[in-house]
């Protein structure tokens, strides 16, 4: 399983589309940063005096995982988008279903690998806030904790995505089918917030996540995001599974 996730993360970065990922990413990112950078000078000396007026970590760090947070709901299906899909359109995967390896070492495998990736978009991500410790003072408990709901969220949407790259061969109608699926799960918070279902905003991937982002971390968060992303593995591992008994 392991050589499996090391092939997959190899397999990504020979990739154009990855490297482009990372720069598009970071490039934007870096733009919103230096964003709120200036909107935070510009409102420095008037806040100043206020007793528990917000510091570089709300103004800055917290806004900049909340954009980063959308950048991976757009970046995301782009990425998982080719883990099964395009190996059957390229004819491959009956190679993959006949080595020596369980369904679930297959899923886990190339699963591991992409979240691989995307921990070193995060990574790259977190050297933006860590250069404003130079010159002033950062909530390091906050940053973390904004940092796991990004991992939570992040593992959550390649779940999604792999399993519905499962579904087809056509790597587009994958990444077209988790970019919807994903967005209905972030917007669906939208009717949840008006009283009418419950329901709706407990599925909601972004109620979820904004209160780890505010640093407040409760086990029925971490559950949501443990459930969706053991459901979608436990989905597309059925899957092959089917596949390779027929």
């Amino acid at each position: 399983m392991l050589s499996l996730a090391r092939h997959e993360l190899y397999r990504l970065f020979l990739s154009p589309l990855a490297w482009l990922i990372l720069a598009l990413s970071q490039l934007i990112l870096a733009y919103l940063f230096l964003t709120h950078i200036d909107y935070f000078m510009q409102i420095q000396g008037k806040i100043a005096a206020i007793p528990g007026a917000p510091g570089v970590t709300e103004l800055v760090v917290l806004p900049l995982f909340n954009n980063a947070a959308t950048i991976l709901l757009l970046l995301t299906p782009l990425i998982t988008m080719r883990l099964i899909a395009e190996e059957r359109r390229n004819e491959s995967f009956p190679l993959l279903l006949s080595a020596p390896l369980s369904a679930t070492q297959i899923i886990l495998g190339k699963y591991f690998g992409t979240l691989g990736f995307f921990l070193i978009l995060l990574i790259l991500i977190t050297f933006m806030p860590l250069s404003l410790s130079a010159g002033t003072t950062l909530d390091f408990t906050a940053l973390a904790s904004g940092l796991f709901g990004l991992l939570l969220l992040v593992a959550s949407f390649t779940a999604i995505g792999l399993f519905l790259s499962s579904l087809t061969k056509q790597p587009t109608i994958a990444a077209i089918s988790t970019f919807s699926l994903l967005f209905l799960l972030w917007i669906i918070d939208w009717a949840g917030n008006t009283g009418e279902s419950t329901l709706l905003s407990w599925l909601s991937l972004l109620s979820h996540f904004q209160p780890i982002l505010q640093g407040d971390i409760q086990s029925k968060d971490i559950a949501y995001y443990g459930i969706i992303i053991m459901f979608f593995l436990t989905l597309t591992i059925h899957r092959i599974n089917a596949e390779r008994l027929s």
